[in-house]
């Protein structure tokens, strides 16, 4: 086998298999690489909104992704406390409608999209152990197979898309910019049965100390993911000892006065529940001599923004634009750094922003009730809050709505 390449990819799940793609379409020769082996799922909110099922189309994935009969979804009600939010995501690009497919199904279809451009290979069950350098410019990775057996591989540029605990971004040793902690555990279950009135919706709720979300997804499935404070030792011991009950509970005491109970109570638990205690809000330095990190690698939000998924998308075509407008790498290094870093926190940052708010513990000020009600009473404010969350409106945007609510009370 060719052990030497252009571009070698560090993680083939949503980040990997998109920048594969992306940079197959401009020509460049990559080896996707994964320590797992495909298909296979992974805990994660995978929730696309309409500006990535633009990404999509324009990949021309989206077709394949639908086949799956994962529903789409353009409404979203969002309870703050007592308040409630209902409305649809306002258009992106002629898509209205969000897409919250399982793991299983789209990390393979976006590999074997990849897998079918010239010039992309897959080598899955491969653990990357360390990078060979060339003096301080990294050159190509060594790693073992499954079965033991040692290969390395080399390439003008290596990419880590292997996720929030990133081996790659270790091995070069990538400074982390910025860090905010979470305040919460969150666990994630996959029902049948669970009925909403009206159309099918996203529902997300922030209720005291509590969070909880709710996506319709694959399978005739939805996934219910709930958030406590981690140092809640009450509920950290019930979801321990007996998560599958655990998750009824809290939901029957912690968001009492929404639906949420009263669904939940009436679904059947599918898979087993799965937990996450704590992680960080992060934003890493993006490139280096040698390499790159995208995706969640490069940084890690609260699942609660559902933000994930498009970055990965966006963070994938980015990277391969700066790379086709430097075709001297070794010589730009330094620039191609600079304007991937500026690129990415242009589009990314405001949400990372909101993400590090929403992760802290922090009950709502009365402030903040009284502009949840403002939004929650005007269907033009109403469009531009979920409008931020699928990049249809910016955070300024909503804000100059609101002050303009403000001003004419």
């Amino acid at each position: 086998m060719n052990t030497s390449f252009d571009v070698i990819v560090v993680g083939a799940r949503v980040a990997g298999a998109s920048l594969a793609y992306e940079l197959a379409k401009a020509g460049w020769k990559v080896l996707l690489l994964d320590k797992a082996q495909f298909p296979s799922d992974t805990l994660s909110t995978h929730n696309f909104l309409s500006n990535s099922l633009v990404m999509l189309r324009e990949m021309g994935v989206l077709d394949r992704l639908l086949e799956t009969n994962t529903p789409l979804y353009s409404r979203a009600v969002i309870q703050f406390d007592d308040t409630v939010i209902d409305g649809r995501f306002p258009e992106v690009d002629g898509e209205r409608q969000g897409l919250c497919i399982r793991r299983k199904h789209l990390d393979i279809l976006l590999q074997q999209h990849a897998l079918a451009q010239n010039g992309v290979t897959l080598i899955d069950g491969f653990r990357v152990t360390d990078v060979i350098r060339e003096g301080e410019t990294v050159t190509g990775v060594k790693g073992v197979y499954r079965s033991g057996e040692t290969a390395s591989f080399q390439a003008r540029l290596v990419v880590g898309a292997d996720g929030r605990l990133s081996a790659l971004r270790g091995l070069v040793n990538s400074p982390c910019l910025h860090s905010v902690p979470t305040d919460f555990a969150s666990y994630v279950g996959y029902y049948e049965g669970y009925r909403q009135d009206g159309d099918i919706h996203v529902e997300l709720y922030k209720i005291g100390d509590k969070m909880g979300i709710v996506f319709p997804t694959s399978d005739d499935r939805y996934v219910v993911g709930i958030m406590f404070p981690l140092n809640d030792a009450y509920w950290m011991d019930r979801f321990q000892s007996s998560p599958d009950t655990a998750m009824l509970e809290i939901a029957e005491s912690g968001f009492a006065g929404s639906p949420l109970p009263g669904r939940l109570r009436k679904a059947q638990q599918s898979e087993k529940i799965k937990g996450l205690h704590g992680y960080n809000n992060d934003w890493f330095q993006g490139m280096g001599k040698g390499w790159a990190l995208v995706g969640d690698a490069l940084s890690f939000k609260d699942p609660v923004v559902g933000q994930g998924m498009p970055d990965a998308l966006y963070g994938a075509r980015t990277l391969t634009g700066i790379l086709s407008r430097y075709r001297d790498w070794d010589d730009n290094w330094e620039r191609m750094a600079a304007d991937y870093q500026q690129q990415m926190e242009h589009t990314m940052m405001a949400r990372f922003q909101m993400a590090c708010q929403f992760t802290k513990n922090v009950p709502f000020t009365q402030e903040q009730h009284m502009v949840n009600r403002l939004i929650a009473a005007s269907p033009e404010a109403t469009r531009a809050f979920l409008g931020v969350y699928n990049r249809a409106v910016e955070p300024q945007e909503l804000e100059s709505i609101l002050m303009g609510m403000l001003s004419g009370q």
